[in-house]
């Protein structure tokens, strides 16, 4: 009986072995084991605001003066991060409101949001002076940039809700890039464009006269009660900060003291951003006041991206993915 009951026994602890008995948790299962090891941390940016504000880290790297070993990617295009992200060749990376929301929606949680890294960046400049609020803006053509992105959301967000949408809508004429757009603004005394910065400092060094009629931000805080545009954030995969939440913390860290740096240190941060090619120093140095660079974390990045994604949410649900993301999308530090 005796050999009988140890038989049984054993079956049964073969039996919850291959089952999975030892562990009735999937989320325990696919929760990589925290590291404390020493690990690289590949980072994305746009040539841009977003690469601006962490140039100061990026130097930082290159001399060894950083607690983490850095990679860095700088594209032209902020969809060019989607699919790293999603495949996990990136770690974090900076990429545009809405489109955070969207990976978010599209990979059931696969980012979270570290912090909102510019809340505006987006101008109305004309050679003029016949445009000085959206007002004027009415039965005009405009030329702008970002169709499908967050220009064209923010836009027609705020041509909304100005009362200028139907008849009394401005022409849009979008145009495949910066170059493009410079170009009707050089032949044509007359045009109205939608830039960001830094472009509009550098087509200001190229177009006499060029100035800017309305700032963006300005009219999205005068229609959302002072809240200003989530232009960007800073986004992380899941599953490098649950693996890696020390050296997630001290990436934060070094990239607060980036952002303050080159805040502070306008003339020395552009001669970094124009060694490492972002923008020429020249006119990093005059953008800088106008990127709105920042690091809103906690409470202040809640307040700011959810207003922001809720009121695309409003104006067109695609643009944040098809529903509005709920609070996983934050990043908590552990």
């Amino acid at each position: 009986m005796k050999k009988v009951i140890s038989l049984v026994l054993a079956a049964l602890m073969l039996v919850c072995l291959f089952a999975g008995c030892t562990n009735t948790d999937p989320e325990a299962v696919e929760t990589p084991a925290v590291s404390e090891e020493p690990t690289t941390i590949r980072v994305g940016a746009m040539t841009g605001p977003t690469a601006m504000g962490m140039v100061k880290l990026m130097d930082d790297s290159d001399n060894g003066n950083t607690a983490n070993k850095y990679e860095f990617s700088l594209q032209t295009e902020a969809t060019a991060f989607a699919p790293a992200l999603t495949k996990g060749e990136i770690d974090i990376a900076a990429v545009p409101a809405n489109l955070a929301s969207v990976i978010y929606n599209n990979t059931d949680g696969g980012i979270k949001v570290l912090a909102v890294n510019a809340t505006g960046v987006l101008y109305i400049v004309e050679r003029g002076e016949s445009i000085n609020s959206f007002a004027d803006l009415a039965g005009k053509k405009l030329y702008a940039t970002g169709e499908g992105a967050t220009p064209e959301f923010a836009l027609r967000y705020l041509l909304k809700a100005n009362g200028l949408d139907g008849d009394k809508a401005p022409e849009i004429q979008w145009c495949a890039d910066t170059t493009e757009a410079l170009s009707y603004i050089s032949n044509d005394a007359n045009a109205i464009a939608m830039l960001p910065q830094p472009f509009v400092t550098a087509a200001q060094t190229k177009v006499n006269d060029l100035r800017i009629a309305i700032n963006l931000n300005e009219q999205w805080q005068a229609a959302n009660d002072g809240a200003s545009m989530a232009t960007g954030v800073l986004v992380v995969r899941t599953e490098f900060a649950e693996k890696y939440p020390q050296q997630l913390k001290k990436f934060m860290e070094e990239y607060v003291a980036s952002v303050k740096y080159v805040n502070e240190n306008t003339e020395q941060a552009a001669q970094l951003i124009g060694g490492y090619e972002i923008v020429k120093a020249p006119i990093a140095q005059k953008a800088l006041p106008y990127c709105n660079i920042c690091c809103l974390t906690g409470d202040e990045l809640k307040e700011c991206l959810g207003g922001y994604l809720s009121a695309l949410y409003d104006m067109n649900p695609q643009s944040v993915g098809g529903k509005l993301p709920d609070d996983g999308l934050y990043y908590a530090e552990k």
